[in-house]
């Protein structure tokens, strides 16, 4: 016969087995709580723009369109181009000159779906198809107007400062940082800053105790300015020259892009002239008008054939890697001695390869009618 528990032992089991039940159960939906809190904070982040608006966007996102200026450029250099999935029409169409090296380094761009015009003339619904989970823009001229493309997309718009390597160095420091935490690329972000301190530093170095009446005087003409242009055309605060603190001739004249009057140029005199390259786009061009135009014809540059190709810099905004690349040129051709041990030319490649991946120096030589780091013929 079997031993029956009396009811105060039975009560009392029955409430263990109650509480072990319970304490089992409370214990496995806690755990199950947390575990979906956690991953739904970790699938996303907040982060602060350029413009100080705090967008929410998916952790380390795979899916991405760049649009506005520059703006698949940094997302190269960042290393993250495999996460776009659109681009807009300048990658696609077909051109006589290319001046962007990140282009050059990646022809697959061109397979990508459109999303609309460039200069971040957007077009949503060909954004909504492409599926992107983050929209970059650069040059967004206010909040309202990113919010607005958020809104008509339903995805999360950041905007971007673009920045330069001078004035303008903190926004683009901030943006590569930006870009670098949304996309999980946070040490290249800090890497690439690194890199840019180093290089300028290190032409400043070079050149900055170089006594006035040491240095000859330089000009460059046919700077690209909302398109090309012809030999009037220059930049008072032009990067290379900041970089290694050359004498430009036309650096009293402010810091934006200037039009020179052929007479003042004449005054002027350089003794070295460089010449943007970008300006083969137009005819007559610079290089034409050297050799046409009897002005021209009197300046002790031309006389002496102190006359040489630089890279455009300023192609669907500023080509960072060009702009070294020229700083280091004009440098070789300026202050001789100081340069004595830079190839321009390998030294472009190593610039390139550092930031795009790719040595694309003879790529872009040939572009430019291999004219690019020579002296031209304006006989």
């Amino acid at each position: 016969m079997k031993k029956l528990l009396k009811p105060a032992t039975a009560l009392a089991v029955l409430a263990c087995l109650l509480l072990t039940f319970t304490c089992g159960c409370t214990g496995n939906a806690s755990e199950n709580t947390q575990n979906t809190v956690g991953t739904a904070e970790s699938d996303t982040i907040t982060i602060t723009d350029s413009l100080g608006r705090e967008v929410s966007v998916p952790k380390n996102p795979d899916r991405i369109v760049c649009s506005g200026p520059g703006c698949l450029r940094y997302l190269t250099y960042l290393q993250a181009q495999d996460k776009i999935v659109g681009v807009d029409d300048i990658e696609i169409k077909e051109t006589m000159f290319d001046a962007r090296p990140y282009s050059l380094a990646n022809p697959q761009f061109k397979e990508y779906p459109l999303i609309g015009e460039f200069r971040g003339n957007d077009d949503p619904e060909k954004i909504v198809a492409a599926d992107p989970q983050v929209i970059f823009k650069t040059f967004v001229t206010s909040a309202s107007d990113a919010d607005e493309l958020s809104s008509k997309t339903g995805i999360p718009v950041v905007a971007l400062n673009y920045g330069t390597l001078g004035v303008y160095r903190d926004d683009m420091d901030k943006t590569l940082r930006i870009m670098g935490e949304v996309t999980g690329q946070r040490e290249r972000a800090e890497d690439l800053i690194t890199f840019f301190d180093e290089t300028t530093d290190d032409l400043n170095k070079r050149t900055e105790n170089i006594p006035d009446e040491d240095k000859k005087t330089a000009y460059v003409g046919g700077i690209a300015y909302r398109g090309p242009h012809g030999f009037q055309s220059t930049e008072p605060a032009y990067p290379p020259f900041l970089f290694i603190n050359a004498l430009n001739v036309a650096g009293e004249m402010g810091t934006e892009h200037a039009d020179v009057a052929k007479e003042k140029i004449v005054e002027w005199d350089p003794e070295i002239i460089f010449v943007d390259l970008s300006t083969l786009q137009t005819d007559p061009n610079a290089i034409t008008e050297l050799k046409d135009d009897p002005s021209y014809q009197q300046l002790s540059a031309v006389k002496s054939g102190e006359v040489y190709g630089v890279l455009p810099y300023n192609w669907y905004s500023i080509n960072h890697g060009s702009e070294i690349a020229d700083a280091y040129y004009t440098g070789k051709i300026l202050y001789p001695e100081t340069f004595s041990d830079i190839d321009p030319e390998a030294k472009a490649d190593e610039i390139y390869t550092y930031l795009i991946g790719e040595p694309v120096f003879d790529e872009m030589d040939g572009e430019f009618d291999n004219k690019v780091f020579k002296k031209l013929d304006i006989e």
